[in-house]
């Protein structure tokens, strides 16, 4: 009687952040947790892989392959695209308003369906995380899933221009949960107000705004990997005075809400993305 294949999972393999172009939202920032399962026979240590290397291997494929990128539609009707060998150039007409987007090809992954969500992003992972496994690894399964998050939570797209890895792209997002606390007692109707504001937000560094006209705003910049420049509609964006990282983040958010109420201390939990993040504290006590 033929033995069953053995099959093997890893929940939260890893995370997936980025950011998509949606035709009703816009750009929208994404954190999607990673879980695979794979199938097969076992090989002469009596596994089917070793968990390290399933790992190491599956995590640095979705490392090239979507994470920390612009996740585009490649057959959505709404897409306009030029390509060259060092930039690709793309304009997204979004109910919203539409997104201009110029950057090097490696910061953009082209899906190739009318829209990305976590099936057409899963479809478009699973042949390229299959070229990683050993001959034995028969078959292998890709789930992408959202965090649980039961309170507050908000959906923003960033660049970092002097970040030396991925984040530097100007166009990469995140699905993050929002703790505010005043006087040490959770707020969830701040929270949501700050949520809600920030939905699909785009949040910029004011430096890097060349122009503002007719409703529209446009950041660009160079780092490591080359020239970006970003456009869309000024009510999609918020700015900070300094480099949008998570710390600078929480330290915004701080002070903005000890503003609104003197003589609180006022602490702000941001996360980037999932189980990550920040603390910034503001007001009476710091």
């Amino acid at each position: 009687m033929p033995r069953a294949p053995t099959r093997l999972f890893v929940e939260q393999l890893t995370v997936l952040d980025a950011a998509r172009l949606d035709a009703a939202r816009g750009l929208v920032g994404e954190s999607w947790i990673v879980d695979v399962e794979l199938e097969g026979e076992l090989d002469a240590q009596s596994m089917l892989v070793d968990f390290g290397e399933v790992k190491r291997r599956l995590k640095r494929a979705i490392d090239q392959n979507g994470d920390h990128s612009l996740l585009v539609p490649a057959r959505a009707p709404q897409l306009s695209l030029h390509r060259t060998r060092h930039e690709i150039a793309l304009r997204f007409a979004a109910a919203t308003g539409a997104v201009e987007h110029v950057s090097p090809p490696q910061a953009v992954t082209l899906i190739d369906a009318d829209r990305v969500d976590a099936a057409t992003l899963a479809r478009h992972l699973q042949t390229r995380l299959a070229r990683e496994l050993p001959p034995n690894v028969a078959a292998l399964s890709i789930r992408l899933r959202h965090e649980r998050i039961a309170g507050a939570r908000y959906h923003y797209s960033h660049g970092l221009k002097k970040h030396t890895g991925r984040c530097q792209r100007i166009a990469h997002g995140h699905r993050s949960r929002l703790e505010i606390r005043i006087d040490g007692r959770r707020e969830p109707r701040i929270e949501a107000q700050w949520a809600q504001r920030w939905r699909d937000i785009y949040l910029g560094t004011r430096e890097d705004r060349v122009l503002a006209r007719n409703g529209r705003w446009r950041f660009e910049y160079v780092s490591g990997e080359g020239r970006y420049a970003l456009e869309l509609p000024a009510s999609r964006c918020d700015l900070l005075d300094a480099d949008s990282t998570v710390e600078r983040i929480a330290a915004h958010l701080a002070r903005r809400v000890a503003a609104q109420r003197p003589g609180a201390a006022v602490e702000v939990r941001a996360y980037e993305g999932v189980m990550k993040g920040a603390v910034a504290r503001a007001g009476a006590r710091t």
